[in-house]
């Protein structure tokens, strides 16, 4: 395991595109490039060392629908890099159809929430390659592509579906995401706290500032950042971020 913070680059597909939503509005989606593994071989020639992707069409639909560039970026990047992936994870054999085609980890969501028993069949079945993506606002878990706001209180579901063996927790400030606000260290800190899983932080990061904060917490566990929009409209130098990520992460 890495035991510096790591910066992932975000490719967040739509209709086989590379894109960026703001607060997860499809209709205000930004397209960033027609190529998607093109733009994945650019970030790992930046230093990038994981990929994250989503298929936002999949997370809408409850299905893939962008598998097609999902498999071109792993044929592009080969076995150089972890890859990460989300959007419209279902069911057991979406996942092994994904970890086959040589996606590192799955990140489920919206299923975590509405069928738990579903991630916990999905840890008890890929041991090691199962995150769980949760998304709130105001403490308070939001499912269907945020377009729902939950009960459920999001340190409670977190230290749940840690017991069940997840491998990482990914935690997006869904008021923030996309917005290009800084990311929202005291939330973040204060769900990885009491858990012993990695959490890693999506939403809100824009500039070097922003890594400077998330390193200095990552001895409470936040191993790491997604970045999207602020790298691709440039408030944010991937390489640069990256490069302090490793000077400032403590020796752990």
């Amino acid at each position: 395991m890495d035991t510096k913070t790591l910066i992932i680059p975000a490719i967040d597909l739509k209709d086989g595109q590379c894109v960026r939503l703001r607060q997860g509005e499809m209709e205000g989606a930004t397209v960033f490039s027609d190529d998607p593994a093109a733009m994945a071989k650019h970030w790992l020639a930046q230093g990038a060392r994981r990929l994250h992707l989503v298929d936002l069409n999949g997370a809408f639909a409850g299905k893939p629908k962008n598998e097609a560039a999902v498999r071109s970026i792993i044929e592009a990047v080969g076995t150089d890099v972890p890859v990460q992936l989300g959007g419209g994870i279902r069911d057991l054999e979406t996942i092994e159809r994904y970890l086959d085609l040589g996606v590192t980890y799955v990140i489920i969501g919206t299923a975590a929430v509405k069928v738990p028993g579903f991630l916990h069949e999905a840890c008890d079945a890929f041991p090691g390659h199962v995150m769980v993506g949760l998304d709130a606002k105001g403490g308070k878990v939001a499912v269907d592509g945020w377009s729902k706001l939950t009960g459920h209180d999001v340190a409670d579901l977190a230290k749940r579906f840690e017991d069940y063996g997840v491998e990482a927790i990914i935690y997006t400030d869904i008021g923030r995401d996309g917005m290009m606000s800084g990311v929202n260290i005291e939330a973040t800190v204060e769900l990885a706290r009491p858990l012993h899983v990695p959490v890693i932080a999506s939403g809100g990061i824009t500039n070097l500032d922003d890594v400077r904060k998330l390193c200095a917490v990552r001895s409470e566990g936040i191993t790491g950042a997604i970045t999207g929009r602020a790298i691709y409209e440039g408030t944010l130098d991937f390489r640069a971020a990256q490069a302090l990520a490793d000077e400032l992460s403590p020796q752990l």
